[in-house]
């Protein structure tokens, strides 16, 4: 028999509350406002390349921002953002070479399939490679559908820009 996995009604209608404040209009719009004002600072004098790329954070930081700091994903694009300024620009990470990208796939037959797929979303949600499996799961919904809103949001600014909205 399936193990199902149980929240807490709190947790459930935290999740609820969650994926309702990112949906509701006023927060799109007040997203929209603060993604657009953060997109006029930007530099239109840099290389396409690190344009995109700083299109890219000050939308999630304007994500962040806009999740008020609730959240542990939130909280992380904030502090990483802040750590990374202050960093020197001229270091770089450093990427891993063959024989670490070896030892890595040695180490996953380790873990079960459920195992590897909790890994994996624990890397794709900001901050959140030390929590527990509920908060994981609570995290990603409320990530997802900001995310979600987010992509309303651009997809919105850029009809508008292009004349078409």
């Amino acid at each position: 028999m399936a193990k199902s996995i149980i929240f807490a009604p709190s947790k459930s209608r935290e999740l609820v509350r969650n994926q309702v404040k990112w949906k509701t209009e006023m927060e799109k719009q007040i997203y929209s406002s603060k993604l657009a004002s953060a997109l006029r600072r930007l530099r239109r004098t840099e290389p396409e390349i690190v344009r995109s790329r700083a299109v890219r954070i000050a939308a999630d930081r304007v994500l962040a921002v806009s999740a008020g700091g609730q959240m542990q994903w939130s909280r992380s694009i904030l502090s990483h953002r802040r750590r990374s300024a202050i960093i020197n620009k001229t270091h770089k990470r450093t990427c891993r070479t063959s024989i670490h990208r070896m030892l890595a796939a040695r180490m996953w037959p380790e873990f079960s399939p459920l195992q590897r797929k909790i890994i994996a979303l624990r890397r794709l949600v900001p901050g959140c490679s030390k929590i527990s499996l509920s908060s994981l799961l609570s995290e990603t919904t409320d990530y997802i559908a900001a995310l979600e809103m987010q992509v309303k949001a651009m997809k919105f600014l850029t009809a508008v820009l292009n004349g078409g909205a």
